[in-house]
């Protein structure tokens, strides 16, 4: 499918997680709600109300704590594909009645104990992929296996590691030798391994200092494996934005998230279930929660349950400076968070006086519109300020009247409005069997439509929100061509986050330079006003410290922008995005880095837009991916 979110392009990005542990034995459910599916039930509440994380495929894994030696007990479903998830939970429903046929009817502890998925461990993810693998075979959770249950492990994440290389190295080190060589299939390979290290590290405690034997080894292992030890050997390496989480094979589960809190999530227990997720409302929604009844996973923290039930959290690693994701609230993730509804809002809202100075202060002219569909909050807290805006105005025009205002009079200034219309309507989903460009490039022209006498031509401004403009593809192949139907006197796009200018290594489909419009348009001022020589200075001082630790690196790309303002490139961008044919006078806005941490102050994570990045491992990406793009070398 060729779909667009964002600025009217697909922009791919943090998966989501989802963990679920039930706290009582599945009888127990049966009892309290009328079905041992409880867990599944609500793993797969949290992964639908998830969906917007994942596009690509979905997969769930569980741990059967009750199982007999011969029989199996851990499970994975794997699926590709938008409806993914509803596939995998009908292959399980199938498989749970086909397994009961074989179980006593009037039996309870029957028909679980030969029921497939019926455990108390859950662990799902949604995928949106950022390496440009695609396959089942890289859909998670990935599974280590081992006739042992406690060195069986299953793991997933919402993450992207920028230093593989550097894991690879450490793990090969060791003696291992993995299969392929990518972040996930590192990262198994090297918790597994640590793993492998706690049981050991265990089966020596108990066969030597305890004199114990056979399966009284196996318990010992099993009741006091420590997952803390295995993430804090594991983890010291890793330089990312990650949310990694994980499940054993004797019952332990696990959850890590990154010490500067580039990835979110959130977690709740009572004395049933313990559940985490990549954002809170999914778990207000599937427990019926108010929001203060639900904790964030800290920087560096990790959430750990035992074999026996046993829930604690563990700090990991010493925290960093936390730099959440600011993308997060502007357009990942569920509008439908208490907070992120106020921020995008708030976003909205800030943008006023740059849009009342880009439309000459004629609000009695102008239209003011939305892309949907996650653009629709922001454009909500727009439409507020402008609201106050012209009540402010109308107060100050009849406290200026030197008179006792007549009814006419007062009717001319209350009837004076803010006038909004629904002008982009999301049509429909064009599909990949398209192939050649031509055709496909004029049909993804037709995935908006407008509605036609939505303004007066040639009177009215036309004042469109966004929450981003990132590669501007759509705007010149589509959007602006379809707006420039409606005859506007001028078109404001408006974009609620700050202009993109630097690749995301943490999690978003953003690597090349030229990727962004926002860099090609520096480049372009910088060849209209003869500063090529600064493109080559940076590229001599990216090069020059190629070979240096990448704790020393600095991200010399930013030099690029400097002799710019944000205006200067806001006004390149209209002359590269303009259409052939389109005349309309049209403008760009961006939100400004300040109103984006006034907006949302508490994720300061703003690498893509000011180029300072969390991570050492960051700033080194950017500094091949300068030198990439200047050596036209696009690996």
């Amino acid at each position: 499918m060729l779909y667009f979110c964002g600025e009217m392009e697909p922009l791919k990005h943090e998966c989501g997680v989802a963990m679920v542990r039930l706290l009582k034995p599945l009888e127990y459910y049966q009892r309290k709600y009328g079905t041992w599916r409880y867990g599944l039930n609500k793993m797969y509440l949290l992964m639908e109300k998830q969906h917007n994380r994942g596009q690509e495929g979905a997969g769930i894994a569980v741990v059967k704590q009750q199982a007999e030696p011969g029989t199996e007990y851990m499970f994975r479903e794997r699926a590709l594909g938008s409806n993914a998830i509803t596939e995998i939970f009908q292959n399980i429903s199938c498989e749970i009645e086909r397994s009961a046929q074989q179980a006593d009817a009037t039996s309870l502890s029957s028909q679980i104990a030969v029921s497939p998925f019926a455990g108390e461990l859950l662990m799902g993810h949604l995928r949106y992929s950022t390496t440009g693998k695609s396959g089942l075979s890289y859909v998670h959770p990935f599974l280590r296996r081992n006739n042992w249950r406690a060195k069986n492990l299953a793991i997933c994440g919402n993450f992207n590691m920028t230093n593989v290389d550097e894991i690879m190295a450490s793990i090969t080190e060791c003696g291992q030798h993995p299969r392929v060589l990518a972040d996930t299939y590192i990262l198994l390979e090297q918790i597994g391994h640590r793993l492998d290290r706690e049981s050991e590290r265990l089966f020596k405690i108990a066969h030597e200092e305890l004199g114990y034997t056979h399966t009284d080894i196996t318990k010992y292992i099993e009741e006091n494996t420590d997952l803390a030890n295995v993430l804090k050997t594991s983890s010291p390496v890793w330089d990312g934005g990650y949310v990694i989480c994980g499940i054993t094979g004797s019952g332990e589960m696990m959850s890590m998230r990154d010490p500067w809190g580039i990835r979110p999530a959130f977690w709740y227990k009572n004395d049933e279930v313990v559940a985490l997720a990549s954002e809170r409302p999914v778990i207000q929604t599937a427990f019926d929660l108010e929001v203060e009844e639900i904790d964030e996973l800290e920087p560096g923290q990790a959430l750990l349950v035992s074999k026996s039930g046993k829930v604690r959290l563990e700090q990991i690693l010493k925290p960093q400076e936390k730099r959440a994701c600011s993308f997060e609230r502007i357009y990942f993730s569920r509008g439908s968070d208490r907070s992120i509804y106020r921020e995008r809002k708030a976003l909205g809202a800030q943008l006023k006086d740059r849009i009342m100075q880009a439309i000459d202060g004629d609000i009695a002219h102008t239209v003011f519109s939305f892309i949907p569909n996650t653009a629709e909050v922001a454009f909500y807290g727009m439409l507020e300020a402008f609201k106050d805006e012209l009540n402010r105005e109308k107060i100050a025009q009849i406290a200026a009247l030197d008179h006792k205002p007549t009814v006419r009079e007062l009717e001319n200034i209350l009837n004076e409005k803010i006038r909004s219309e629904k002008v982009a309507i999301k049509d429909i989903k064009l599909r990949t069997f398209i192939t050649e460009a031509g055709s496909r490039n004029d049909l993804s022209a037709h995935v908006y439509d407008i509605t036609y006498g939505s303004l007066v031509p040639r009177i009215d401004n036309l004042v469109i929100i966004d929450d981003s403009i990132v590669r501007g593809t759509t705007l010149k192949e589509s959007i602006i061509r379809i707006l420039d139907r409606l005859h506007p006197k001028k078109i404001v796009l408006v974009s609620s986050a700050p202009q993109v200018r630097y690749p995301d290594y943490y999690g978003i489909d953003m690597a090349h330079m030229d990727e962004f419009i926002a860099f090609r348009a520096a480049v372009e001022l910088h060849i209209d006003r003869g500063s090529w020589h600064i493109i080559d200075e940076v590229y001599a001082k990216c090069m020059g410290q190629r070979n240096l630790p990448k704790e020393q690196m600095t991200n010399y790309v930013r030099l690029i922008y400097e002799p710019f303002t944000q205006e200067d490139i806001s006004g390149k961008m209209v002359e590269m995005l303009r259409p052939d044919g389109v005349t309309t006078p049209i403008e760009i806005v961006y939100q400004t880095l300040e109103g984006l941490h006034k907006a949302c102050p508490k994720h300061s994570g703003d690498w893509y837009f000011s180029g300072h990045y969390p991570t050492p491992g960051g700033t080194r990406l950017i500094n091949e991916a300068y030198i990439n793009w200047y050596e036209s070398n696009k690996q």
